[in-house]
């Protein structure tokens, strides 16, 4: 299809390389690319798997299932589904273990650029949002009937919006003169409702944000899927972590140091430390951020940041 090839064109893929080698690539191994996007990552991926090579490609958006089937290449399998079925997904398939798991969070840069999407306020269009398009409510239609406090909820937790009361407000009494149909009347309302705001950002941004993630529900589905991960991979099995906001990137950060230290045992237990049952996963090096150069040419990669863990040969049974 023309459209994937012009979608990959315009979607730069952020930290490929960090990401890259961060998941230790074996050319005979097995790989999930839980968001395949516009398929930057799992192209990269495809170039290092020899013929043995497998690659299993996850997304909700159906535009990204089409670019990613548009790919002819034996040794990637795609899956229209959230990284949240993951292990479902893979068994149904037969897989049960993996080398390697990327997950690039957030929306990608064609969805931001296709006004029909609804993702952004830089365009006017439809208030959809949804990162599967054949399934579930618009953000239309969740704010034609959420309560008040519950949508105050979502921005102040999602957006880690100021003045979420006040902007919840301002649209609940706006709908009640019509629908919030469109990305542009929303940001209206929003920008008359926020007093004041950080220099050179909308004063929509995080609004936007927050009832992107509530409608998709993108923080609960990675909370669901890392447990899962760690089950399907190998030791030696590399999980890389992309993320752009402080709401992932804390989910990530707190799951990793979890499943990186060993059980705690009750003070003056008689056991020695080098005896104590060790954990399944072990961090690899600090959290990595865009170099400069990267920054520069990619807006998007000013933000992420990406975590590396890896799989040890430890099993769910004897940390019990």
């Amino acid at each position: 299809m023309n459209t994937a090839v012009s979608d990959s064109s315009q979607h730069v893929p952020v930290l490929l390389e960090e990401a890259l080698a961060a998941l230790n690539i074996k050319p005979d191994g097995v790989y999930v690319d839980g968001t395949f996007g516009r398929g930057g990552h799992a192209r990269a991926i495809l170039a290092r798997l020899g013929d043995k090579g497998r690659l299993i490609a996850f997304d909700k958006d159906p535009a990204a299932i089409a670019a990613a089937r548009a790919i002819q290449d034996p040794r990637l399998s795609v899956v229209h589904a959230g990284f949240a079925q993951l292990q479902d997904e893979l068994g149904a398939a037969g897989v049960e273990q993996v080398d390697g798991v990327l997950l690039d969070l957030g929306v990608s840069s064609p969805q931001l650029d296709e006004a029909a999407r609804g993702f952004s306020f830089r365009m006017d269009g439809p208030l959809d949002m949804r990162m599967d398009t054949t399934r579930g409510r618009t953000a239309a239609e969740w704010l034609a009937t959420v309560e008040q406090r519950e949508l105050a909820e979502a921005i102040a937790e999602y957006g880690e919006e100021r003045f979420a009361k006040q902007i919840a407000r301002a649209i609940v009494a706006a709908r009640a003169g019509g629908p919030i149909t469109t990305t542009r009347m929303l940001s209206k309302i929003v920008a008359e409702a926020v007093p004041t705001r950080e220099p050179g950002q909308d004063p929509a941004t995080r609004t936007f944000q927050a009832i992107r993630i509530y409608i998709n529900q993108e923080l609960e589905e990675l909370s669901l899927v890392l447990p899962q991960i760690v089950e399907l991979l190998t030791p030696g099995g590399r999980l890389a972590v992309i993320s752009f906001h402080s709401l992932e990137d804390r989910i990530v950060k707190r799951f990793l140091k979890s499943e990186a230290q060993p059980d705690k045992l009750p003070a003056n237990f008689p056991i020695k430390a080098a005896d104590l049952p060790q954990p399944r996963m072990r961090v690899i090096g600090k959290a990595q951020r865009a170099g400069s150069a990267e920054s520069s040419a990619n807006r998007r990669a000013r933000s992420a940041v990406l975590r590396v863990a890896e799989r040890t040969n430890v099993q769910k049974e004897s940390r019990a």
